[in-house]
């Protein structure tokens, strides 16, 4: 078998076995799941999922690896050429909400287990999400010049952005709820809106009891 032939079947198996893996993170979570449960799940052998793997932990790595390359991917790609703002914005809103819902269990994993990962792993995954939070940095920042967004913390906006946007997989129901596009301009509309009345006092009163849940969301792009 020539060897590019061999590489694609290859690479197709470890993808067949991520999206089952992904699937049993989300039903059990990462503790309760086993490579047993993976193995049953993909319809892999023990000894053929090792063939790939080297452990639960690499199987999660490669997940949330792949899972941030590509949106990191398609962002700078749908970036390149605009300057507007606002419009930058859109496309962050944008870029981030479709994958997800494309992608609803692997948001869940990425949701609830986003410190299971260790060592190695967890830097080189750390290192991706902290290019896709600067890209958003700049967006945000980028705003403020245009009389957007002034006197408001960078960190606390972004961070914010990204907690409401990272657990629509806990309430979006496709049959019922916008899809992508309208999805996203309706939030970036929420987002601008909040903004540009930062100096509402109701804008700026805090609500009680959800910055627990917020930062956790958060850690997502962080």
């Amino acid at each position: 078998m020539p060897r590019a032939v061999e590489s694609e079947q290859s690479s197709q198996k470890l993808e067949i076995i991520l999206r089952h893996a992904a699937q049993v993170f989300a039903d059990k979570g990462y503790e309760g799941a086993s490579i047993r449960d993976i193995s049953r799940s993909s319809r892999v052998s023990l000894s053929g999922l090792y063939y790939y793997v080297k452990s639960k932990q690499e199987i999660l790595y490669l997940i949330q690896l792949s899972t941030f390359r590509t949106i990191l991917a398609r962002l700078q790609a749908a970036l390149r050429g605009v300057r507007d703002p606002s419009e930058r914005l859109r496309i962050l809103v944008h870029n981030h909400l479709a994958y997800f819902l494309e992608h609803p269990t692997e948001m869940k994993v990425l949701a609830h287990e986003d410190d299971a990962l260790e060592g190695a792993y967890r830097q080189e995954v750390a290192e991706i999400k902290r290019k896709y939070y600067g890209i958003a940095v700049e967006i945000f920042e980028a705003l403020q010049p245009a009389g957007q967004a002034r006197g408001l913390n960078s960190r606390v906006a972004v961070l914010s952005l990204f907690g409401m946007m990272n657990w629509i997989h806990t309430w979006h129901r496709p049959q019922r709820d916008p899809q992508a596009e309208a999805l996203s301009e309706a939030m970036s509309r929420m987002f601008l809106h909040g903004v540009m009345n930062e100096r509402s006092p109701v804008a700026r009163r805090p609500l009680p009891n959800t910055r627990a849940r917020e930062t956790r969301a958060a850690r997502i792009a962080v």
